[in-house]
């Protein structure tokens, strides 16, 4: 991969959005920085889980709200025994200002109370129906269309989704997802748009153990009424292959970065790897291992708009900080 490093200073307990960024000399500078989501006493977190859209300027994405609890360096410091909300936080201007919504309070998004997606408990009064079969029909090129898919478990459990045509301001869901022939699937929010009802969906499936997980590709044709297993990315691994990250790159041409992590809890490996397929999703073969993140962090893989690929990512261990990796040549 033919990239260059960028830093990207610092998330600490709050989700920032870094509108600008460049590297200076001798360490990174920052042009603008701006809190997306910073209240005392809480805790916002995750939005590799929820999903992040944009129609030109406006950007919308979700995350996890609780009560902060230090529970020490190794462990998520929210309060396991407090409510955590799902919200989205939407910008109007790309990035400079943001409000927070609430679609849970509207009994949408709430998702289940399973393990490894709400680390809290659920909120008083917040619940959503059942996930029903989707009728398909969905018009996923319309131009205010967006799609979240949740999980229940990081390990064998079920998963749905929700769409919308208002920008996610109103959502109908939850629809059933598919096993796709798998102990289970663990849903965040990975798609591509193909046609008018036909996108790719990329997933983290269970392993044959029924423990978290490899990385699947998914279709749907008929508009999220059927789904179709494509092809699993890259072999089952020994520890973990989870939260892929995927861009087109031509007509034909995909590329899918992944979080992996080698057996041994906190002491395994853990790092970004690369897969590429060059038949539209039928196959895909290794394009490298990308970046250390410490013990572990999901890659955010988007193509720039001077056509360069543009790779983020958490590293946490010292010094703690966001990174970037930018490519002039596809990966």
């Amino acid at each position: 991969m033919n990239s260059h490093p960028v830093r990207i200073l610092g998330i600490g307990m709050m989700l920032l959005a870094s509108t600008a960024f460049v590297r200076g000399a001798d360490r990174p500078r920052v042009l603008e920085r701006v809190a997306v989501f910073d209240v005392d006493g809480k805790y916002g977190g995750w939005p590799a889980n929820h999903g992040i859209w944009m129609w030109g300027n406006e950007i919308l994405v979700g995350f996890s709200v609780g009560d902060y609890k230090d529970l020490g360096p190794t462990r998520h410091n929210i309060d396991r025994e407090k409510p955590e909300e799902h919200v989205l936080a939407r910008s109007p201007d790309g990035g400079h200002r943001w409000t927070i919504e609430y679609p849970s309070r509207q009994h949408v998004l709430v998702g289940p109370n399973g393990k490894g997606w709400r680390h809290g408990t659920l909120p008083a009064g917040e619940s959503e129906p059942e996930p029903i079969a989707c009728p398909g029909g969905i018009d996923i090129t319309h131009p205010g269309f967006a799609m979240t898919m949740r999980m229940a478990d990081t390990n064998a459990g079920e998963s749905r989704f929700y769409y919308s045509y208002e920008r996610g301001r109103t959502w109908k869901g939850p629809f059933k997802l598919p096993l796709f022939g798998q102990k289970g699937i663990a849903a965040r929010t990975d798609y591509i748009v193909n046609g008018r009802h036909d996108c790719f969906v990329f997933l983290t499936a269970s392993k044959t153990n029924r423990r978290e997980g490899r990385v699947i590709c998914g279709r749907t044709t008929d508009g999220g009424k059927t789904f179709q297993l494509a092809s699993f990315i890259g072999p089952e691994p020994d520890g973990y292959s989870i939260m892929p990250s995927t861009v087109r790159l031509s007509e034909r041409e995909l590329l899918c970065t992944i979080r992996c992590k080698a057996p041994g809890g906190d002491k395994g490996r853990s790092w970004i790897e690369a897969w590429r397929s060059k038949d539209n999703g039928k196959s895909w073969e290794f394009a490298g291992e990308l970046a250390d993140t410490g013990v572990g962090n999901p890659p955010a893989l988007l193509k720039l708009k001077d056509g360069r690929l543009g790779l983020i990512y958490g590293y946490r261990a010292a010094p703690y900080e966001m990174r970037a990796l930018l490519s002039g040549d596809n990966g």
